[in-house]
């Protein structure tokens, strides 16, 4: 249950192309900054200005006059950036989607209707379409070991070959507030975590995690 279209609704990001041929989320970051680039001069001008290099925001976007933007960029239309977010480049904000007050999002792709909207750090991750973190969340991208992250799930080890992998949220992921996403943490669709939970490997499709590490089924 960690592959792309079992976390994912692909109608549901500008995005839907960069996924093409491939199985696993986390095989898209290596190639999100260039998929921006090369997508970003064919939006339709009427709907998104270029407001800089490789930066690209729908004109009914709503960004806060304090929000850092660095491209490559995409922010989709009736998306929302509050006070002091900053966003680091490699990223698509998705539709409707809310970047809250000093949220920083670096090389992560949002779906429609993401939100992070409290002081949250999104890094090297993927979040589906109506994912949720509470206040505080954060996606922990590297090891401390700084070797590479291999994603443990459903009894099995999945190399990423990659030394910075954050979180693959499903869609309609919640992420309780304060909680730790650890490096290749994999949260089913309709997941959800209570707060101040440290996470690791595989939350299913449907389950709770409690914060004493007992995981069951969503009542």
């Amino acid at each position: 249950m960690i592959e792309i279209n079992q976390l994912y609704s692909l109608d549901k990001t500008i995005a839907a192309l960069l996924f093409y041929a491939k199985t696993y989320p986390w095989e898209v970051l290596g190639e999100l900054s260039n998929y921006i680039v090369s997508l970003g001069p064919q939006l339709d001008p009427s709907l998104f200005e270029q407001r800089g290099e490789d930066i690209w925001v729908a004109r009914d976007a709503v960004i806060a006059p304090t929000a850092y933007l660095s491209g490559p960029l995409i922010i989709d239309m009736g998306a929302e950036v509050r006070h002091c977010a900053f966003i680091r480049g490699s990223v698509i904000v998705g539709k409707g989607a809310v970047v809250g007050n000093s949220t920083e999002l670096k090389n992560s792709l949002l779906f429609d209707l993401v939100q992070v909207p409290h002081y949250n750090y999104v890094g090297d991750s993927v979040l589906g379409y109506k994912a949720h973190f509470g206040a505080g969340v954060i996606t922990s991208n590297v090891k401390g070991d700084k070797s590479l992250v291999v994603v443990k799930a459903e009894g099995q080890l999945f190399p990423t070959g990659r030394k910075k992998v954050g979180a693959m949220a499903g869609d309609y992921a919640e992420v309780g507030c304060n909680s730790v996403l650890n490096p290749g943490t994999i949260i089913g669709r309709h997941g959800r975590i209570y707060p101040l939970c440290s996470v690791r490997g595989f939350v299913p499709e449907n389950h709770l995690l409690k914060s004493d590490g007992t995981c069951t089924v969503c009542l």
